[in-house]
C-alpha cells in the first residue's frame, strides 16, 4: 500500500511572500521618492537660486570688469579705476586693434597658432581613446582587468615628471620645436581620462543592443560606428570641451615642447611675455587677456550641458 504526500502549494506560497515582500518595496521606494523630494526642495528652493544667482555675478565680476578695462582709453584706465566707466562712459576699440595687429604684440599669429595646436590635441585623444574604450568595455582578452587599471592610475601621474624626459625623446627624434611635440604631448597626458570617460559611458549602454547587432551579423567596426557612436555624443561632447579649455588654456606643455619661437608660440606664451615686458600697459594685458578668454568661453557655453553629463556618466547605476 502506498501513501501519496501532498503537494505543497508552492504558487500560494510563491504569491504570499511576493504579497509580503511588496509593503516592503514600496516602503522603500517611498523613501527613495521622499529623499529625492527633499533633495529636490531644498536645490529649487529660493534660498538655493538666491545664492546661485549671487555666486554667478561674484564670478562674473572679474570678467565683465576686464571687458570694460579692455575698451576704454589709455588714460582712463591708468587715473580712474573700471567701475567708473558707468559714471563716466568712454569707448574705443585701439587697445585691440594695437593687440591684434601691433608689430610688438601681433595676437593674430600666436591666435592661429593657438588654433592650429588645439584643434588636433583634441580629435587625436577622442579617436584613439574610443577605440582603446570599445575594446575594453565589449572584447574579451587577456589581462583586460590589469590593464584597464593600469590606465586609469596614469591620471594620477603628474604631468610635470615626464617633461623632461619626453623632451629628451623629441630632441633624439628631431621633433623639438614643432607642433606635432604639443599634438604628441597633449595627446599622451589626456588619454588615461578619456578612455576612463568613453569606457564608463559604454558599460552604461545596455548590451541587448550590442547582443542583437551580433545576432544580425554586425562585426566590431559596425557595432561601433552604428550601434554605439550615436549613443556616445554627449560624453565625446564632455571630453571636446574639457580637452579643449586644458590646451587651450595650457602654457607649461606648449612652452616647453615648442618653445617661444611666433611660428610655433600659442597665445597664452605671447600673452606672458605681454604680462612681463609691458606690465603698466593695462590696456594692452586687458584686451589680451579677453581675447584668449573669448574663445574657450564660448566652447564652454555652447556645451556646458554635455559637459556634465558625460562627466557623470558611469557615476551613478540604475
Amino acid at each position: 500500500m502506498t501513501t501519496s504526500t501532498p503537494e505543497m502549494p508552492v504558487p500560494e506560497v510563491r504569491s504570499q511572500l511576493t504579497e509580503e515582500q511588496a509593503p516592503r518595496q514600496q516602503r522603500k521606494l517611498t523613501r527613495a521618492e521622499k529623499r529625492a523630494a527633499e533633495a529636490k526642495t531644498k536645490l529649487t528652493s529660493p534660498w538655493a537660486t538666491g545664492f546661485a544667482i549671487v555666486l554667478a555675478v561674484l564670478w562674473t565680476i572679474p570678467t565683465f570688469g576686464l571687458l570694460i578695462t579692455s575698451i576704454r582709453p589709455q588714460a582712463s584706465i591708468q587715473s580712474s579705476g573700471w567701475w567708473t566707466w558707468f559714471t563716466n562712459p568712454e569707448f574705443t576699440l585701439e587697445n585691440y586693434d594695437t593687440v591684434w595687429n601691433g608689430s610688438t604684440t601681433a595676437f593674430s599669429t600666436f591666435f592661429v597658432n593657438s588654433i592650429i595646436i588645439t584643434i588636433p590635441s583634441v580629435v587625436i585623444p577622442i579617436t584613439i581613446a574610443l577605440l582603446a574604450a570599445y575594446a575594453f568595455a565589449w572584447i574579451d582578452f587577456r589581462g583586460r582587468d590589469l590593464l584597464f587599471v593600469a590606465v586609469f592610475a596614469l591620471q594620477i601621474v603628474p604631468l610635470q615628471v615626464t617633461l623632461i624626459p619626453l623632451l629628451n625623446i623629441y630632441v633624439d627624434i628631431g621633433l623639438a620645436g614643432s607642433f606635432w611635440t604639443v599634438w604628441l604631448s597633449h595627446a599622451i597626458f589626456g588619454l588615461p581620462l578619456a578612455i576612463f570617460l568613453f569606457h564608463n559611458f559604454m558599460k552604461d549602454i545596455p548590451r541587448s543592443l550590442v547582443e542583437a547587432a551580433r545576432v544580425d551579423g554586425a562585426g566590431h567596426v559596425r557595432i561601433f560606428f552604428v550601434v554605439l557612436m550615436p549613443l556616445l555624443v554627449p560624453a565625446i561632447a564632455a571630453f571636446t570641451v574639457f580637452q579643449f579649455l586644458w590646451i587651450w588654456n595650457d602654457l607649461l606643455v606648449a612652452l616647453t615642447f615648442a618653445g617661444g619661437t611666433p611660428n610655433v608660440a600659442p597665445l597664452t606664451v605671447r600673452l606672458a611675455e605681454l604680462s612681463g615686458t609691458r606690465g603698466q600697459d593695462w590696456h594692452l594685458l586687458s584686451a589680451g587677456a579677453f581675447i584668449a578668454l573669448v574663445v574657450p568661453l564660448i566652447v564652454f557655453l555652447a556645451g556646458q550641458r554635455f559637459f556634465v553629463r558625460g562627466l557623470l556618466a558611469g557615476g551613478v547605476k540604475g
